[in-house]
């Protein structure tokens, strides 16, 4: 399956009667739309049965999503119950197998970068597990194309470049946060530095940085997250009687800093909550979901992202010279 496996692929009418045909129902009334997502316990439309006839033509195609807050609730709960049952099945291990106390264990998870890398990688797959498993029972919605990654559609008029101009632009945001961080008071005390005393520990951060982090971040924070607090936050201003232009408008704006709050917040441990640290990575995530929210495809996030930390990797090796000047072990 393509990431951009799109709804294109069956026109809307066919296979919507197809489907009607085969189960036995009667077809709706002429200039009705089609929903098939009516009924469904996560879907907009099982929580608002009333949109299923409300036209959508004033909402961007990237936020005609199939999911609502019941199945954001749902999302949220399952990524802290999980994360909090992977980090007790492995301080249990190392429990009753390296006989640590908690204390040993809490400093062993900030040095080991086994320990580290391993523990994200697994929560990022239950992750989307989660999301493969509860979107993709949905009918006619390919799970990639239904999480906005389609393809890019340069067009200059509009500012759209094609994808290198976003990969390369990503390497220069991330030159502008190198050059900003190095202004930061206690930069160099924080916890990820315990990942740049190893070459391993190294290669296995930037190994996850480059090839893991791009994908699943940006599935997560612009391809699930952004467009449901859009739509949440546009049919909130509506219902205060908003019209409908300006509400989008409001809901899109405020749900690109919220995602970038949330994306910057989430690395904020490994920085040791240092605020000017945080602060520019929560910049990062707002230039991420712009660059989503403007083109309609997180791909074009995601090779900003790429481009970003490719660019952070290039620049620690170079700072390393190949890893042989690290900083000294306390």
């Amino acid at each position: 399956m393509s990431f951009f496996d799109d709804i294109q692929a069956d026109a809307p009418g066919k296979s919507g009667d197809s489907q009607e045909s085969n189960s036995g129902t009667s077809e709706p009334p002429a200039g009705e739309p089609v929903s098939p997502l009516a009924g469904d316990p996560i879907s907009y439309v099982g929580v608002h049965p009333e949109a299923a006839h409300r036209p959508a033509s004033n909402l961007p195609e990237d936020l005609r999503i199939s999911w609502s807050w019941p199945h954001l609730l749902l999302f949220v709960g399952f990524a802290l119950v999980s994360q909090l049952v992977v980090g007790v099945a492995i301080l249990s291990y190392y429990s009753a197998h390296h006989h640590l106390s908690q204390r040993q264990f809490r400093r062993l998870f900030e040095s080991d970068p086994k320990l580290i890398v391993g523990t994200n990688v697994l929560w990022f797959a239950l992750i989307l597990l989660f999301l493969y498993v509860t979107l993709s029972v949905l009918p006619n919605l390919p799970f990639w194309s239904s999480l906005g990654w389609r393809k890019l559609d340069a067009n200059p008029r509009t500012g759209k470049g094609k994808p290198w101009m976003y990969f390369f632009s990503g390497s220069g945001l991330s030159l502008f946060v190198t050059i900003a961080s190095s202004r930061v008071k206690n930069a160099e005390h924080v916890p990820i530095q315990e990942m740049f005393k190893s070459p391993s520990a190294l290669m296995m951060l930037m190994s996850m940085a480059v090839l893991v982090a791009p994908l699943v971040e940006e599935t997560i924070f612009r391809g699930y997250l952004y467009p449901v607090f859009a739509r949440l936050i546009s049919g909130l201003a509506q219902s205060f009687g908003m019209d409908s232009p300006s509400a989008i408008r409001t809901g899109v704006a405020t749900s690109i800093v919220t995602t970038g709050v949330l994306f910057g917040l989430m690395h904020a441990p490994q920085l040791g909550w240092t605020w000017g640290l945080v602060s520019l990575l929560i910049l990062v995530g707002v230039i991420f979901t712009f660059a989503r929210a403007w083109t309609g495809t997180v791909f074009a996030s995601f090779l900003l992202h790429l481009g970003y930390n490719s660019t952070l990797a290039v620049l620690t090796i170079v700072g390393t010279k190949g890893f042989t000047y690290l900083p000294p072990h306390p």
